[in-house]
């Protein structure tokens, strides 16, 4: 079956984001004549949904009864989309013209997960922290991405304008196919929010399916809309569902390369503690504690799942980065 746009569901999942779809809902409109546009609202107070009514009566919105953040947001909207491709996009997303052409070119290539090229709305020549030119992930769980390599973002001069496999694609901007969403039984609503994408694509690679980043279709986004990078409560996400992600998806020496992890783990909060921001420190702690409560929870799963080795290319993102200052993507 050779896809087209008309095959394509746009999924934007609000809540209490009406100015950002009075701001980016006119060009997402405006550049995907050809798909479904969808609203999955996670019960917002803020007339987000008359709006909607009032402004976009072509858009369907489809209401969920409770803020179950990302992962169940999604999990419950999607089972009302029929469309064979789904985009899951982020409220703060500004899309360019003929942005879906190149994904569609890549399902049918074969793809079963899509990335653009996503750079950053407010610094538009730079790549954007969330997923930059798609992302990988080391031994330990650590992630990282071409362009993006934790803190250091790199300037867009078309170094990653191609298309290449990768491990992971960002849920500010996820294409998927909808069958193959269903197959994995989509988000675990466990990790509510951050890193759900990562697990969702690390199960999508134990089971053979191929990952896609395609740098000739561009989005640009915010980032940040609903926790700031800088905030300690996505640290503590961050954190947990990191550890979450290891321990159901990693294929062997589990134990070994978690203890190694929480060691690493516990460098970054005394870096925190030097830096004197212990709030910080204090949300690494919580996500610990969290992660040993879930522990039982975790291997349980693990054993439904499959395991697949040769996830990580690099053996430690931490020590590139901080010991050997390999700051971009091309030194690593």
């Amino acid at each position: 079956m050779a896809f087209s746009t008309k095959d394509i569901a746009i999924v934007i999942l609000n809540w209490n984001g009406k100015s950002l779809l009075e701001q980016f809902l006119p060009t997402i409109v405006g550049h995907s004549q050809d798909a479904k546009i969808y609203v999955a609202d996670n019960a917002s107070t803020d007339n987000s949904v008359v709006f909607l009514n009032e402004y976009y009566p072509s858009i369907e919105v489809i209401q969920n009864t409770e803020n179950g953040g990302y992962a169940k947001g999604y999990n419950d909207a999607l089972k009302h989309v029929t469309e064979p491709l789904l985009c899951l996009l982020n409220s703060d997303i500004e899309v360019t013209k003929d942005w879906l052409n190149p994904v569609v070119e890549a399902f049918n290539g074969g793809a079963d997960i899509i990335q653009p090229k996503l750079l950053d709305y407010k610094q538009k020549s730079h790549f954007e922290y969330a997923g930059a030119a798609g992302g990988f992930i080391d031994k330990y769980g650590y992630p990282y991405c071409r362009g993006r390599i934790f803190e250091t973002l790199e300037e867009d001069k078309g170094q990653y304008n191609d298309t290449k496999s990768i491990f992971w694609a960002s849920g500010a901007c996820f294409f998927i196919k909808n069958d193959t969403f269903k197959v994995l039984n989509g988000f675990d609503e466990s990790y509510f929010a951050h890193m759900e994408e990562i697990d969702l694509c690390w199960r999508a690679y134990n089971s053979g399916y191929k990952t896609i980043y395609t740098g000739q279709s561009t989005v640009y986004h915010v980032g940040g809309a609903t926790l700031k990078n800088t905030s300690a409560q996505k640290t503590y996400l961050n954190f947990r569902n990191s550890l979450y992600t290891l321990t159901k998806n990693c294929d062997k020496n589990l134990f070994g390369i978690l203890f190694s992890r929480l060691i690493l783990d516990g460098i970054a909060a005394l870096r925190f503690l030097i830096q004197l921001k212990p709030k910080f420190l204090f949300a690494i702690l919580k996500a610990h504690i969290s992660f040993y409560g879930a522990l039982p929870r975790l291997l349980k799963k693990r054993k439904l799942l499959n395991q697949a080795s040769t996830y990580y290319d690099k053996k430690s993102i931490v020590w590139e980065y901080f010991i050997k200052n390999n700051k971009t993507y091309d030194c690593l």
